[in-house]
């Protein structure tokens, strides 16, 4: 039978916050983005920042370390998810030819029990990669109501899909990371 880990935060100010205000890398003091586009990329960012976050100071191992039975869920499987994902939204607004998968497909990035460094590496980047490659061909469109590939969907449409998507896991993140270490917070 395993233990279950002390609930326990690195906040001193606010005990149900990740971290404390003055160093949390996603405080703006309260300046807010001007505009829908920027708004949108700002709720894309902190989502993504709070992803890593949440697998900070965890080993390849611990990110491996999967929710319960029968579920296949670990937070290494959700980085690799998000790679697949990022992958996927952009293969839907260009007209380029589609890009193969990285993992065997969006559930399949979840197919993986056992991890080190190496694997880590290669998924941090892949993750990265494939941000920056959607972030670009997004910023390709200023006009949000702009349709975009074979789906016609609206940049706007789209933003608020890559928020929902990356909120989503990201309150699936504070679970996985809880039943590993203990660790709490927003």
């Amino acid at each position: 039978m395993s233990t279950i880990p002390n609930r326990w935060t690195k906040a001193t100010v606010y005990p149900d916050m990740w971290v404390d205000p003055d160093g949390d890398p996603r405080n703006t003091d309260g300046t807010s983005p001007d505009g829908e586009a920027e708004t949108q990329l700002e709720f894309i960012r902190d989502y993504r920042f709070t992803l890593r976050m949440k697998c900070a100071e965890l080993d390849a191992k611990q990110l491996a370390t999967r929710s319960v039975p029968p579920s296949t869920m670990s937070l290494l499987g959700l980085l690799r998810h998000m790679a697949e994902v990022e992958r996927d939204w952009c293969n839907w607004i260009t007209e380029d030819e589609h890009r193969p998968s990285l993992y065997g497909g969006l559930d399949a990035a979840f197919d993986v029990s056992t991890a080190d460094d190496d694997m880590l590496a290669t998924t941090l980047a892949d993750l990265e990669a494939e941000q920056v490659t959607t972030d670009s061909e997004v910023a390709k469109h200023t006009d949000l109501g702009a349709r975009l590939g074979e789906s016609q969907i609206a940049v706007r449409e789209l933003q608020i899909h890559r928020i929902e998507e990356y909120a989503r896991h990201r309150g699936h993140a504070d679970l996985l990371r809880e039943c590993i270490d203990g660790r709490t917070g927003q």
